[in-house]
């Protein structure tokens, strides 16, 4: 992108957005009329004291925390707080869905006859079904596998490689075989508007600020998330990209723009079929569908990747060299998933220890890496 594509393309977005702070569904119709919002986005909209008079939920932010009430038959109620996160379905004391997420961690427990649990603390994440069996432990490692600087922890590489999705473009043919899941990576904290992320502060040496804002145990695993996520938005982008941690989704919008050079892009996620995201959330093999993989215009692209924060922060990417594909996908089940996947083509400057050439067993620079996404994140490319 030469240097007055980027101009132009800067005053056309301050023509049309400063003039006043919108709501985001009419901030993105009026940024991007020919660009639907992939689900990615979508799931993350919010507003301080939002009522839907339709579904009956409300939405309120203030200085007790967050609380989500949805007044209907699912009697659900969210809230955050000091002591953490909850989220109750059903009637008390009754049947139904817990969530909580205090200074031990996150908890759920399904009541019922499978009596699930899921517990995520400073050990990993332990998931145990019933009373029966070894609760299988997983430890999380510090890192996004999507960051390409990072070495792989011992924990990715023995643990769970295939959660990050890595595969050879090889692999794109139709009929193809892969051994996939689709899973979200943070919890879906919601976008909050450009002028309110710029009064907080988004820095690690203003951490304990930020903790004490959003009302966050120093010491819980939370707060080690956010703190990671600090960091790695303070790091410098790999050669031969530019990034970006956009903490809005106007600043994720025109980022993508400035750095595809044009307004006229869009952008998609994974998309898996209706009321299919618990089976997709399973490993399972998947099939490449005979249509084959759908290749999106240009080589250059933004990929954002959702990080773990007290707000939707996104961590924002602009490759040169890189292709991205809508693959449609079907799971052994018969779960339908309409992928989205990225291919490098120049790994010369990731780190050779980097997950991807640990599952792949290549070396960087070598061949193509490809990836999916996970269902919360999002590639943007120039429209065709």
């Amino acid at each position: 992108m030469n240097h007055f594509s980027s101009v132009l393309v800067l005053i056309l977005i301050t023509a049309t957005a400063s003039h006043a702070i919108l709501p985001a569904k009419v901030y993105w119709n009026r940024m991007l009329p020919n660009s639907p919002m992939p689900n990615a986005i979508l799931d993350l909209l919010s507003s301080d004291g939002l009522v839907d008079e339709k579904t009956g939920t409300a939405v309120n932010v203030g200085k007790g925390g967050v609380g989500v009430n949805v007044n209907g038959k699912g009697n659900t109620h969210v809230g955050v707080a000091k002591g953490g996160v909850t989220v109750n379905t059903g009637k008390p004391g009754g049947s139904g869905t817990n969530v909580n997420v205090g200074h031990g961690g996150v908890g759920v427990n399904v009541k019922g006859k499978g009596d699930t649990r899921v517990g995520v603390g400073k050990g990993g994440l332990g998931v145990s079904t019933g009373h029966t069996g070894k609760p299988v432990v997983v430890v999380v490692g510090p890192h996004s596998p999507f960051l390409y600087k990072y070495a792989a922890t011992e924990t990715q590489i023995h643990d769970d490689p295939n959660v990050a999705l890595f595969f050879l473009e090889k692999d794109l043919s139709p009929g193809a075989k892969l051994n996939l899941r689709f899973t979200k990576t943070t919890s879906g904290s919601p976008f909050i508007s450009r002028s309110k992320a710029n009064t907080i502060p988004f820095s690690s040496n203003k951490l304990p600020e930020i903790l004490t804002r959003f009302q966050v145990e120093p010491s819980s695993v939370e707060a080690e998330a956010m703190k990671n996520t600090l960091a790695e938005c303070e790091e410098p982008a790999v050669r031969g990209e530019s990034k970006l941690c956009a903490t809005s989704l106007e600043s994720m919008v025109e980022f993508s723009m400035l750095s595809l050079g044009t307004r006229d892009v869009q952008a998609i996620s994974t998309k898996v079929s209706e009321s299919r995201d618990a089976a997709a959330e399973k490993q399972q093999s998947y099939s490449v569908a005979p249509s084959g993989a759908q290749a999106m215009a240009g080589e250059k692209l933004v990929a954002c990747h959702a990080q773990p924060y007290a707000y939707a922060v996104f961590y924002c990417h602009a490759t040169s060299k890189s292709k991205a594909y809508k693959v449609p996908l079907v799971g052994k089940d018969g779960t339908k998933v309409e992928a989205v996947a990225v291919c490098h083509l120049d790994t010369a400057a990731w780190n050779p220890k980097h997950l991807a050439f640990q599952v792949l067993k290549v070396k960087p620079g070598t061949v193509p890496v490809c990836h999916f996404l996970p269902q919360d994140h999002v590639v943007w490319s120039v429209r065709k």
